[in-house]
């Protein structure tokens, strides 16, 4: 949860300094970068975990359209796990069939899903039953003509005030993007055979950049980590997963309970680690500990992405720290292309400059803010945004 002060440099806003809003927001992610169904499963765990330590309404409902039940997804298992665990906290509907088709060859039977699937969501959203709506892929949806934009755009500007609303996938229409509070659209910024040839010759394939203005960085990452605790449930009983996350210390961090119920749940599957002070780090105002801090969590990611022990490491935050002269370049750079080739490291956050290691991700999806809620004085919310 990164933030940029005015005439300040780079810092961090800390769970404990945020204040929480009260009203619901309207989010969409777009763009044809990768992560946006991450972001909104990394809601869907905030969300969870705020619903585990805090005795509130926290219920969230996630329905994914063209995401059919004829094929299996990773996070799958872990939202099924955490349903077992808190089934007052989380329900999941997945609708439509799950191949890629265009407009040309939408059938009778994808519209009747598709209504199917916005049925239950205006449902939903008038039940007052849920603080948090994620409708997964509805985009798309929208663009192949299989709903009606308009009667859309209606149901969600006249939602609960207090909802909050997460829409994904590519190309969202126009009329939807004016009524949202916030808007963030996934670019990739692969450089095409170059990097291709790149990573060959450095064996580094399976790694992950997250980056930009935008939100949906730290969020996207905590979705893809969702994704590897459920492969690791019903697939590969080894694939072990770290989240690291530096300029994150303290607590107040939502997340952090869903993930030590899921760890509780399978103890050999997810280790999780915060570094950093419980406090914002300005650039020109780095102190000792910053330091200290950094170094610490570095030397575990390190020896991590060397064992070969994990197959999923997420490195949150990293870009910053690099960005804030707490962490040499060079160190990561080595450490990056010298990493077993069925490791997968997921690295996050904004930099004022774009690090030597970009150059050996695979995925680069810049997340750009064309609309933000905080930018116009609207506080963070809890299960959320942190």
């Amino acid at each position: 949860m990164t933030k940029t002060g005015r005439n300040r440099g780079i810092g961090i806003v800390t769970a404990s300094d945020s204040q929480e809003r009260s009203k619901g927001q309207l989010h969409i992610y777009d763009g044809e970068g990768k992560g946006k169904s991450q972001a909104a499963l990394g809601v869907v765990l905030r969300t969870i975990g705020l619903g585990i330590c805090e005795k509130k309404q926290s219920r969230v409902l996630l329905l994914r359209f063209l995401k059919g039940p004829e094929r299996s997804y990773d996070e799958d298992s872990a939202i099924e796990a955490l349903q077992r665990g808190f089934p007052h906290l989380i329900d999941h509907v997945r609708t439509g069939r799950s191949e890629f088709f265009n407009a040309d060859q939408v059938t009778k039977s994808d519209i009747t899903e598709a209504e199917r699937g916005w049925n239950i969501a205006k449902g939903a959203i008038s039940s007052s039953l849920y603080s948090v709506v994620v409708l997964d892929e509805l985009n798309p949806v929208l663009d192949l003509g299989m709903l009606n934009i308009e009667e859309v755009v209606n149901s969600l500007q006249n939602r609960p005030e207090d909802l909050e609303i997460i829409i994904t996938g590519r190309a969202a229409p126009s009329s939807l993007i004016c009524i949202s509070q916030l808007h963030s659209e996934m670019r990739s910024r692969l450089k095409g055979d170059l990097n291709k040839s790149h990573r060959k010759m450095n064996n580094s394939a399976g790694i992950e950049v997250y980056t930009g203005e935008g939100k949906g960085k730290s969020t996207s990452a905590l979705g893809k980590a969702l994704q590897a605790i459920g492969k690791g449930i019903s697939q590969d009983k080894s694939h072990r997963v770290l989240i690291l996350q530096w300029l994150k210390g303290g607590n107040g961090y939502t997340e952090d309970a869903a993930i030590e119920a899921l760890r509780e749940s399978y103890p050999h599957l997810v280790d999780h680690l915060r570094s950093g002070r419980d406090a914002i780090v300005w650039r020109g105002q780095q102190q000792p500990i910053d330091y200290v801090e950094a170094e610490r969590a570095w030397e575990i990611a390190k020896a991590a992405i060397l064992s070969g022990l994990y197959k999923t490491i997420i490195l949150d935050e990293l870009n910053p720290t690099v960005d804030l002269e707490l962490l040499p370049v060079e160190s990561i750079y080595q450490t990056l292309i010298k990493k077993p080739a069925d490791t997968e490291v997921v690295i996050t956050g904004r930099c004022k400059n774009e690090p030597s290691y970009f150059e050996l991700a695979d995925v680069y999806s810049e997340m750009v803010c064309h609309k933000h809620y905080a930018n116009v004085g609207v506080d963070l919310k809890r299960g959320v945004d942190y």
